[in-house]
Formats: structure tokens, C-alpha cells, sequence
């Protein structure tokens, strides 16, 4: 069969079910995985005398059952022993590969997109992911070159178990539920994994919540799962403001990812909230290094050197984030995106430790969300994320050349694209990894020069 390259993405596997990703192609990415783990193993020193074991679980879009299971034959065909976890969320993949010591693990998702979409997050020992760079792309040369070894062992076992309870005593562990006052708090889990995981943890707590769209519904029949787009947050929105509540919190489809409305309706940054996060660790545990992304606000560093930390500056993306954090032993990570680490849970993302977090800062610091963001506001004035389509990969070159001509005087760097930083304002400009997209983030001072050096340099990549 033709499988095209292009379903292999820089963090994972995405694509149409059926057009572009179907069970047969689950079901040969399978053994590639498989293949890949054993051949890096032995090119490490370090190969396996036994079959590997492998973690497998998915979420509640409907082509993932079908996925899933071929994606296990496929890789018990190759060798591997599995053990399924069933439905769950990613991050509870990220915990079961993690605390059991499995050989590596398999998340059937598409996270935030559309219904139409699915495929797969996969992670190899202590839930370190696999990449463009490390993995992902050998996997598809496998696949789309019709070139997996022949298995060296008999085909693997297949059994089933469950991690809900011990997730939920990890998560829990992260916070002092006796500290959280009553709070009146909206969730929105989009139809998605999170319906499985917040009640369990909510209903531990004091707070008055109210909760929308918990069914776990793969068709979406409310709305994506993806609390980035605006029209996705309306339902919260309008809940939060009705309800007179202390804070709103969303999840996406995979539930790694959460995301913060404030008393007002106003939806919240995700380096705004890696500030936020960065101060409630720091407040237990002076001294620790955080990581952050090189689009984020100065709000991050400003806030780590107040409380005694070393805020380490990181280009943009999972992989790279989670390989900082363990090199430097850092206590948290934070992306703008609103994907947050933590080195306690093995270095790895999760959706709801950050909820609990905020909770807790809020409970300690006896603020309401909007209040805890006050400060920031104030002083630092962001433009989110601009995204420019260029016509073509090959211009995106010549626009960030031309940036970097004309912001030369001030302090520039290229960790990630290319960014300035100047006394009073600062941008970054970086392409997708996928489209031929430019993406601005920028901050000033006031609003006004924000929004005076956002046009500028918007008028240069536009040009």
C-alpha cells in the first residue's frame, strides 16, 4: 500500500482517518516502532535479551479502537509484549511507560484537531519522546520504503490493565487539597479524556465547579476540543461570567493540555500561566531552574529571578523542552502553548497538575485568578501568537534575513528563528514545522509600542 510521508510530523503521527491513516498503516507503524526500539537499544550497548514491553492506550475518537488494535498487532507481530491501558488520556500514557518501567509506549490520538483526524504519540523508555529527529523519521522510512526487518522473536503476549487510581494519587500529590479553598470554578472538558480524569479529581476537592461537556464523546457534539480557537471557549466563557466564577478551565482532546479563563472571560496566555506556575514551585522550592520557550514573555524570567531561580531559555517544542529539562534537573518546564513539565512526573507534560497548581496558588495567596494576574498585566503587554502564510518555504528565508538586517543593533539570537530584544520591546519569528507559515510573537512595555512594533515588523514579513 502507499502510505504518504507527510502523515510523519515533527512530534508524531497525524492525519484523515481513513484517507491517510488507516489500520493498515497503524498496523505496519506498529512493527516499525517496534523495530526502531530494539535496533536503538542495541546501537546504544544496551539491547533487550527479552521481548520489549509496550505500553498502549488511546482516546475517545472513534477510528481509535480500530487503530489501536491494529497498531498491537502490529507490534506483537514485531515481537513486543503489550500491555493496554484502553481509554486514557496522553499524559496517563506518559505515567503508565514512566512508573512501570515499560520498554516504551503508544498514545492513539490526534489531540486537538478536528474528529476527522487521528494518530499517535509515541515515547520510548522513561517516557522520553520520539521526535522528527530521534525516531519518528526512521519509523516512516521504514514504513513508506516497505523497509521492516523481518521479526527476531516469536509474536509478543497481550494483556490489559488499569492505571486510573494511581494517576490520580500522582496528580493529587503535586498539592495540598487541604489548602484549596471553595472556589467557584467552570470546567470544560470538551467532550474529550479530561471527562474521565477532573471528576475523579474535583470531587476530591472543596471547590464549587461547574462542568461542561464531560461525556466522552468522540463526534465533538458541542464543540473541537481545542481551547486555542475562540469560538471553542464560548460555552466556558459565557458560563464563567454568568456564574460570577473565580476561574475557568478547559482541556483539549488529549487532555495534556489545560488552559485558563479568568473572572472576567478573558482567556489567559500560556506564559502568563508558566509565570504563575514557575512562582508556586519556587515559593516550596527556592533555587530551581525553570525552562521556558524563546517566544514567551519576560514575565517568566522576571518572575523566576524574584523568587530565587534560574529561568533557562529553550527553543520551541516537546522534545526539546523535556531534553533541557533533564539536563539541567530543571523542576518545571512551560511553553506558550499551554504545554507544562514537570521533572517529578517524569520530565513529561500533563493537563492536570497545572489546574491544581493555580488552584493552590490561588488558595495561598487568597487571590482570584484575575488578581494573581494583575501585576503582569500591568507591566507586560503581549501580542499572542500572529501566524503569516508566506507564499512559498523558500521565501520564509528571505523574510527572516530581512528582520535580522533590520533589527541588527539590537540583541539578536537564533535558538529558534531569529528573535531581537531591545530596551523596551522584544519579538521572535519562527516557521512552522509544517506549513509555510511565519509565526510572530512580541512584547512591549505599553500597550501602545506593542502594538506600533507589531505592525513594523508585521509590515516586513508581509512585505
Amino acid at each position: 500500500m502507499n502510505i504518504s510521508p507527510s502523515i510523519f510530523k515533527a512530534y508524531d503521527v497525524r492525519a484523515l482517518y481513513p484517507s491517510e491513516l488507516d489500520e493498515k498503516a497503524a498496523y505496519l507503524i506498529g512493527r516499525a516502532y517496534v523495530a526502531y526500539l530494539e535496533s536503538s537499544l542495541a546501537a546504544e550497548g544496551t539491547p533487550s535479551s527479552a521481548p520489549l514491553r509496550i505500553a498502549v492506550s488511546r482516546d475517545m475518537r472513534l477510528s481509535s479502537p480500530s487503530l489501536a488494535t491494529a497498531f498491537v498487532e502490529g507490534a506483537r507481530d514485531q515481537g513486543a509484549n503489550i500491555i493496554d491501558f484502553g481509554m486514557a488520556g496522553t499524559d496517563m500514557l506518559y505515567f503508565a511507560v514512566g512508573r512501570n518501567g515499560f520498554d516504551g509506549g503508544v498514545q492513539v490520538t490526534a489531540s486537538h484537531n478536528p474528529k476527522q483526524y487521528n494518530g499517535m504519540k509515541m515515547v520510548r523508555r522513561d517516557a522520553v519522546p520520539l521526535s522528527g529527529d530521534a525516531g519518528i523519521s526512521d519509523i516512516r522510512e521504514m514504513v513508506v520504503g516497505e523497509r521492516i526487518p523481518d521479526a527476531t522473536r516469536p509474536q509478543g503476549t497481550y494483556a490489559t490493565r488499569e492505571m486510573l487510581d494511581p494517576y490520580i494519587e500522582c496528580v493529587m500529590g503535586f498539592i495540598d487539597p487541604a489548602a484549596i479553598r471553595p472556589f467557584k470554578v467552570v470546567l470544560d472538558a470538551g467532550s474529550g479524556m479530561a471527562g474521565l480524569v477532573a471528576p475523579r479529581l474535583f470531587d476530591r476537592l472543596p471547590c464549587q465547579t461547574t462542568r461542561l461537556c464531560f461525556d466522552v464523546d468522540g463526534t465533538f457534539p458541542n464543540h473541537e476540543a481545542n481551547p486555542l480557537i475562540e469560538e471553542n471557549r464560548q460555552d466556558i466563557v459565557e458560563r464563567v461570567i454568568a456564574d460570577k466564577a473565580d476561574i475557568g478551565i478547559a482541556w483539549d482532546g488529549d487532555a495534556d493540555r489545560c488552559f485558563f479563563i479568568d473572572g472576567a472571560g478573558e482567556f489567559i496566555g500560556g506564559d502568563f500561566i508558566t509565570a504563575l506556575l514557575a512562582e508556586a514551585f519556587l515559593m516550596k522550592s527556592a533555587g530551581e531552574k525553570v525552562i521556558y520557550d524563546v517566544r514567551a514573555s519576560y514575565a517568566v524570567k522576571d518572575i523566576v529571578a524574584q523568587y530565587g531561580g534560574t529561568a533557562l531559555m529553550n527553543r520551541v517544542g516537546h522534545a526539546f523542552i523535556k531534553r533541557r529539562m533533564r539536563d539541567e534537573d530543571a523542576i518545571f518546564g512551560g511553553e506558550v502553548t499551554g504545554h507544562y513539565y514537570f521533572r517529578d512526573y517524569f520530565y513529561a507534560d500533563n493537563g492536570f497538575i497545572p489546574a491544581l497548581l493555580i488552584l493552590e496558588l490561588m488558595s495561598r495567596k487568597g487571590q482570584t485568578l484575575a488578581e494573581l494576574l494583575a501585576p503582569l498585566r500591568a507591566k507586560y503587554f503581549i501580542s499572542g501568537e500572529i501566524n503569516t502564510t508566506v507564499a512559498s518555504m523558500d521565501l520564509i528565508d528571505g523574510r527572516i534575513k530581512a528582520l535580522a538586517e533590520r533589527y541588527a543593533d539590537g540583541h539578536t539570537y537564533t535558538i529558534d528563528g531569529f528573535s531581537a530584544e531591545f530596551p523596551y520591546w522584544h519579538f521572535n519569528v519562527r516557521a512552522s514545522n509544517t506549513e509555510p507559515l511565519l509565526r510572530l510573537n512580541l512584547e512591549g512595555t505599553t500597550q501602545a509600542l506593542m502594538e506600533q512594533k507589531r505592525d513594523e515588523v508585521l509590515a516586513i514579513i508581509r512585505a
